[in-house]
């Protein structure tokens, strides 16, 4: 498995080999040893979700308060345009927004160190698995709006569906008040 680096200071993308042959294909999705390799305690994730999209729906910009929330993100079925905001302070990137296509062709993970805003539009249908480091604390949730002119993030295709939350969700220069 090949490991690389993004613009957002500790963020790792996982780039697996799927072999692949007449009956389908096989392809490791989780291997806390090349985590501990790159600096990253992988078996620290506590906790396994998904979430399921019809293409264009829209989840996010979120991200926790207190400690955040480190997460291991993959697609198991179709594609999405997932999208990172750096909101460490401290970060030699703070404010950097970066972009990735994860799909279930490549299968590539994504690393999401905690004090990220995280999000993705599903460009076909798509199912998102991610493996967060600890519980779920809704009190701790935080939220930028996806069409934020500070963050101007371009999403790739016509907007579908978001939740009322996501909708009305603060702006960037409202949450780096809060913080």
């Amino acid at each position: 498995m090949e490991v690389r680096t993004s613009t957002i200071e500790g963020v790792l993308v996982f780039v697996p080999t799927p072999h692949r042959d007449d009956r389908g294909l096989f392809t490791r999705t989780f291997d806390a040893a090349i985590g501990a390799e790159h600096g990253v305690d992988l078996g620290a994730l506590a906790q396994d979700s998904q979430s399921r999209s019809r293409a264009g729906t829209i989840r996010g910009m979120h991200g926790r308060r207190g400690a955040g929330e480190a997460k291991l993100v993959r697609v198991a079925h179709g594609a999405v345009h997932d999208v990172l905001v750096d909101a460490r302070r401290e970060s030699p990137t703070f404010g950097t927004v970066a972009s990735f296509r994860l799909d279930d062709v490549d299968f590539h993970h994504l690393y999401v160190p905690a004090g990220l805003l995280h999000g993705f539009q599903a460009i076909t249908d798509a199912d998102v698995c991610y493996r967060i480091d600890r519980p779920h604390a809704p009190g701790e949730d935080l939220g930028v709006a996806h069409d934020d002119p500070d963050l101007a993030i371009s999403w790739p295709v016509e907007v579908t569906a978001i939740s009322e939350r996501d909708r009305t969700a603060g702006s960037w220069k409202d949450l780096l008040a809060s913080l």
